[in-house]
């Protein structure tokens, strides 16, 4: 199973799928006037609370929840395994891909927002399910099968990805980490606890996640980033020498590390898109799943505002993750032949941990909270987008069962679950990936337009004209 599994993955994150991937940030760049130089006013935005926006949460709640998805074990472990398993250079597209996903992240945010809607309860629904029935309505509100497809296709692979990456596997890393430093806890406990953890949380809906996104993010951000910054800083010699590996490996055959770790240019490109992704989730369609809940004036605003997103997850954090982990390697050749021997999430886990352990007495701790706190916002952020599309799919009756299956997964991913979920999880992202990617596509033209208005002609503050409209199940 695990062949069959790691069969598919390679084919569908293979060359097809990352010049998709890849060829869609690059043209939704030059498309939208190469949208990343808004980056500081964006940042500067998303601090700004909006009391005049319509919508259910801040724009900052709506960010912060959407980085609390984004900055997961993906950010930690998902580096060290692309790292290994694509060499160096996997770092250096890690970051390609990031620096041009934040306009992919923007359009997609921008059509999400644009085509929500409210249900019946006054609740924000938004997504590329939505955006593909709206967008593509006939006059008289029937919807082409093609339109339907695609929304049917993105929510359901969703859903089927947010039971692997947001909750199995995420559960299954605090649980490893834990244990692994504290044997004493048994697994099981540590499910236990994350399901309740969990489970008070999101029954409260996206309000109640918001609100604890809202100031657990800056705090794990801020403390693992500090922490890595420390060991750079006790690597400072190699640093330059980190640098200019990461770069040779990107273009280069070349192997690294005593020649432990080698791969060519395909693969370093193939494991640093794909970690890419997962990391700031650049195209997958999921951010904009919340960020059509946001209170906001108009889509443009808080697209911006998401699109800062890609920058932190992708151009920071993971970032800050690929030097610690290169300068450590070069510093500290001993750092075990048997960790570089077998590319895996346990392996890409012990990887980090050993990097960690090298600032004296609170290295461990530090990477064990901003694994547990990383892992844990996961959880809750990608809870919400599971939520959001099966309502879509089922309306409100699903939403219960649905909480408690994610929950009941979270526990088993605690007691048991590894490499398996994480390649499903990836095969997952870039089914999801396909329909909400054709459907940014279809529309840039138009968000092109309306982006010079707001964006460019500086209508940020304006109204947008068209009203959110309020749906049931049967208009769905």
């Amino acid at each position: 199973m695990t062949d069959i599994l790691t069969t598919i993955d390679s084919i569908v994150w293979g060359p097809a799928m990352i010049a998709l991937l890849l060829g869609t940030h690059v043209y939704l760049t030059f498309r939208t006037g190469f949208i990343q130089r808004k980056l500081p006013a964006a940042i500067r935005r998303s601090v700004h609370r909006d009391p005049d926006g319509k919508g259910d949460i801040s724009s900052f709640g709506a960010l912060a929840t959407a980085l609390a998805a984004t900055i997961g074990t993906g950010s930690i472990v998902g580096v060290a395994t692309a790292l290994l398993a694509g060499g160096p250079g996997a770092i250096f597209w890690m970051w390609i891909a990031g620096l041009f996903g934040i306009a992919t992240k923007y359009v997609e945010t921008y059509a999400a927002v644009k085509y929500r809607v409210r249900d019946r309860r006054g609740q924000m629904m938004g997504g590329a399910m939505f955006v593909w029935k709206r967008a593509f309505a006939r006059p008289d509100g029937t919807v082409p099968w093609w339109a339907t497809l695609g929304a049917v296709a993105f929510a359901a692979f969703a859903i089927i990805a947010t039971i692997g990456t947001g909750s199995a596997v995420q559960a299954a890393a605090i649980s490893g980490i834990v244990t692994s430093s504290i044997p004493a806890i048994p697994a099981v406990a540590v499910g236990l606890v994350i399901v309740v953890a969990v489970a008070a949380v999101i029954f409260g809906g996206v309000n109640s996640i918001a609100r604890v996104c809202e100031w657990l993010v800056p705090v794990m951000a801020g403390a693992y980033a500090l922490g890595c910054l420390v060991i750079m800083a006790m690597n400072a010699p190699v640093l330059g020498q980190a640098v200019g590996l990461i770069l040779e490996c990107a273009f280069t055959a070349k192997a690294a590390f005593g020649g432990a770790v080698g791969s060519g240019m395909i693969m370093a490109l193939q494991f640093g898109c794909a970690r890419g992704l997962f990391s700031n989730e650049s195209g997958l369609g999921t951010a904009p799943i919340v960020a059509a809940a946001a209170k906001t004036r108009n889509p443009a605003d808080q697209a911006l505002i998401s699109m800062t997103g890609a920058f932190w997850s992708t151009g920071v954090i993971c970032l800050l993750t690929g030097l610690v982990l290169v300068s450590t390697m070069i510093a500290h050749p001993e750092i075990g032949q048997e960790i570089l021997a077998d590319p895996s999430v346990a392996t890409g886990a012990a990887l980090a941990s050993a990097a960690f352990a090298e600032i004296p007495v609170f290295g461990t701790p530090i990477l064990v909270l901003g694994m547990c706190s990383f892992a844990y916002s996961t959880i809750l952020g990608w809870s919400y987008y599971g939520n959001r599309c099966v309502a879509y799919l089922f309306g409100p009756k699903g939403i219960k069962p649905y909480q408690i299956v994610y929950v009941a997964v979270a526990f088993f991913g605690a007691i048991g679950v590894g490499d398996v979920v994480w390649t499903i999880s990836d095969i997952g992202n870039a089914l999801m990936a396909i329909p909400n990617i054709i459907v940014v596509l279809l529309l840039s033209g138009m968000i092109a337009r309306e982006t010079r208005h707001f964006v460019y002609e500086g209508h940020l503050d304006e109204e947008y004209a068209e009203p959110v409209p309020v749906v049931d199940k049967a208009q769905l």
